[in-house]
């Protein structure tokens, strides 16, 4: 029998931890979900006989060493910054490890410990990243092993609401953590086109935007992530010309974004005064010119230089910006001013389907000609708990993780899923799910 602890039971968890309970009759598993929540732990295991929820303080060292020593495979669903306890626990304790955040350098200093106790430290399988590593493989495996060169790799990914649920005029609600949706773009942008070097600042990120056709799906809007140039030694592809990572959005939506970012809106770095007693109101108008005869809503288009009846006032209009509504939060900083402002509007509701869209567009010389090939996905969500970006994240860690207990994955040490050994079988298994790539190619030029 091998035991398997899920820490944490949030939004992501829901797909994994149903696919570890259905497949724990067959591989002999017990499945035990610890959150700091016990009854959102145990509305995840909804009574299965082969799983246990228990109250889990990932804090407490003394429990989780105790938790992590029973188990065969550990699987974390905590925020990033919480990892590292867990992992070095895993290491000294020889227990393996699943997560789908990125790899950090103190993650990776683990390697060499992980790989004297023959432990798998397994990382970035989620979505993204996760599920763009497992294809940007496949991808281009495929096209060396036929003698193409590759010229070009461009890749978006947008988690979104689907078109069936889509009734606000951004276009968007939150499917994953709206503290990085307020955050995104922040930093430095890295990429390299035709063999030049760009790099694009944080205020300039969502006004250079790239028109994406997604087949049956109609337009969309891709921003740059923040480096892509990382990417290059992570798929072995060094010499590439054109390396470009980006984040979908419905047309209009980065435009609109763009005033938050132009007005300091989304900043975190410091607390405002008096939030508590704050209006929405209050809180825009504090980042514009100050004319006591003009609206907030008129200083707005004024400063940012739009017109009052401009699609991006309207969207910040029906987000309640210009409302007398009390923000009630205390020392916040505006990007949790924002954040909370969001949630009101931006939450998903029970029957509310969400939409995972990822694209590789790839272009290769071969005997001559110029290819390119498109790769697309799109997976839709059940509903508010059974998420698209849920069975997303869930099911590449859920399949990794039975790989792992079963030693179909055992290279140890602090892995990422871009080898045949993890890559080929989790993408067959995916697609049994209706999670698989559709691929076109055509000749250019």
């Amino acid at each position: 029998m091998k035991n398997i602890l899920v820490i944490g039971a949030g939004r992501s968890a829901p797909t994994l931890i149903k696919y570890l309970l259905e497949q724990s009759g067959d591989n002999d598993w017990r499945v035990k979900v610890g959150d700091i929540l016990l009854d959102l732990a145990s509305e995840r295991i909804n009574g299965h006989e082969n799983g246990r929820a228990i109250a889990f303080d990932v804090l407490d060292s003394q429990q989780r060493q105790k938790e992590i020593s029973v188990a065969d495979v550990v699987v974390s669903m905590l925020p990033p910054s919480m990892h590292m306890d867990v992992a070095k626990d895993c290491v000294e304790l020889g227990k393996h490890m699943v997560t789908a955040s990125y790899v950090s350098d103190e993650m990776n200093d683990l390697n060499e410990a992980a790989k004297k106790k023959g432990v798998v430290l397994l990382n970035e399988i989620g979505v993204d990243p996760g599920l763009d590593h497992l294809s940007s493989m496949d991808i281009l495996e495929k096209i060396k092993a036929k003698g193409g060169l590759l010229t070009s790799f461009e890749s978006f990914t947008g988690g979104l609401v689907a078109p069936e649920s889509d009734n606000n005029p951004w276009n968007y609600k939150f499917t994953w953590n709206p503290r990085n949706v307020v955050l995104a773009g922040q930093g430095v942008v890295k990429f390299i086109q035709e063999g030049k070097y760009k790099y694009i600042p944080y205020h300039k990120v969502f006004n250079r935007i790239e028109k994406i056709n997604i087949n049956g799906y109609g337009s969309f809007e891709g921003y740059a992530n923040r480096d892509s140039l990382k990417y290059r030694e992570v798929y072995g592809i060094d010499d590439i010309p054109t390396l470009y990572r980006g984040t979908l959005r419905r047309p209009g939506f980065c435009r609109a974004w763009d005033l938050f970012v132009q007005l300091g809106a989304t900043d975190d770095s410091y607390t405002m005064e008096n939030t508590e007693k704050m209006t929405h109101r209050e809180f825009i108008n504090s980042f514009v010119f100050y004319h006591p005869g003009d609206s907030v809503k008129l200083k707005v288009a004024y400063h940012m230089g739009i017109g009052i009846e401009s699609d991006e006032l309207e969207k910040l209009t029906w987000l309640g910006l210009f409302d007398d509504t009390v923000v009630g939060l205390i020392n916040a900083t505006p990007a949790q001013i924002l954040q909370h402002i969001l949630e009101k509007k931006w939450t998903l509701e029970p029957d509310d389907k969400d939409m995972i869209v990822m694209m590789h567009r790839v272009f290769y010389k071969i005997n001559g000609s110029l290819k390119r090939l498109i790769s697309e996905l799109v997976v839709k969500g059940d509903d508010s708990t059974y998420t698209a970006m849920a069975k997303t994240v869930g099911l590449p860690m859920a399949i990794a993780t039975k790989h792992i207990a079963n030693g179909v994955i055992n290279s140890p040490g602090v892995l990422l899923p871009i080898t045949k050994e993890i890559y080929e079988p989790t993408l067959k298994e995916l697609s049994q799910h209706g999670i698989e790539f559709v691929e076109r190619e055509e000749e250019v030029g």
